[in-house]
């Protein structure tokens, strides 16, 4: 009789310990302060509920002495305080998983702008330098839009241009100090564009189209004043 009620004490206890276990608070740490004094009192709760329950097992069970009491709520406490010393261990094992996943994404992340980036700024420089590839006619109409003017003005700016100096880079007035495609006066007006403004169409095309947009507004605009004043 006496080992039948010994494994029917233990069958309880152990019921009641996986209990308390599944219903351990997330929220408290073992071995601080703010922890041991619930971890306590759920162990001793659950030595007396295991009395309780070996007293409705047993008409006449044998108690447990105050020292076997004391020593079940110091082996339950421990359970406990094992189980929640292991959950919280798994949850730090996952955030700091969670955490190098997180860098790794980033610097991904980051490499991948880069190289959009790079790939953009190449992309650019490419269709920057194709502006300015070709004959001085094809540079002046490609450099349009940088004015916001649309193609149908070219038509306009090639009469002009045709008129002033056969969009010859050297041109050269004889009755004035007149110099380029665009015909700046004095040529050297053109040196704040570069130092190449006696040789290079870009140079001379860029200052010629500002001019025409800062004066005229357009090279329609340009080219309806020259018709009217003879120059522009």
């Amino acid at each position: 009789m006496k080992a039948k009620r010994s494994l029917a004490v233990l069958a309880v206890v152990g019921i009641v310990v996986v209990s308390i276990v599944a219903s351990i608070d997330l929220f408290t740490s073992p071995g601080s302060s703010a922890a041991s004094a619930p971890v306590s009192g759920r162990a001793e709760l659950a030595v007396l509920n295991s009395e309780k329950a070996r007293e409705a097992k047993s008409p006449s069970p044998k108690p447990l002495s105050a020292a076997e009491q004391a020593a079940e709520v110091v082996r339950l406490r421990n359970q406990i305080e094992a189980v929640e010393a292991e959950r919280k261990q798994a949850q730090d094992q996952a955030w700091l998983l969670r955490k190098a996943k997180n860098a790794a994404l980033a610097r991904y992340q980051a490499l991948q702008k880069t190289n959009e980036d790079s790939r953009q700024e190449r992309a650019s420089r490419d269709a920057a330098r194709k502006e300015l590839e070709g004959t001085p006619k094809e540079i002046a109409l490609n450099l349009l839009d940088n004015h916001g003017w649309s193609e149908d003005q070219f038509s306009c700016l090639d009469k002009l241009w045709t008129k002033e100096s056969r969009w010859k880079v050297t041109a050269d007035n004889p009755g004035s100090s007149a110099y380029g495609i665009p015909q700046a006066l004095p040529g050297n007006r053109m040196a704040a564009y570069g130092s190449d403004w006696r040789t290079n169409p870009v140079t001379q095309i860029k200052w010629g189209l500002d001019y025409i947009e800062d004066r005229h507004g357009s090279p329609c605009g340009a080219w309806s004043h020259s018709k009217a004043k003879g120059w522009y």
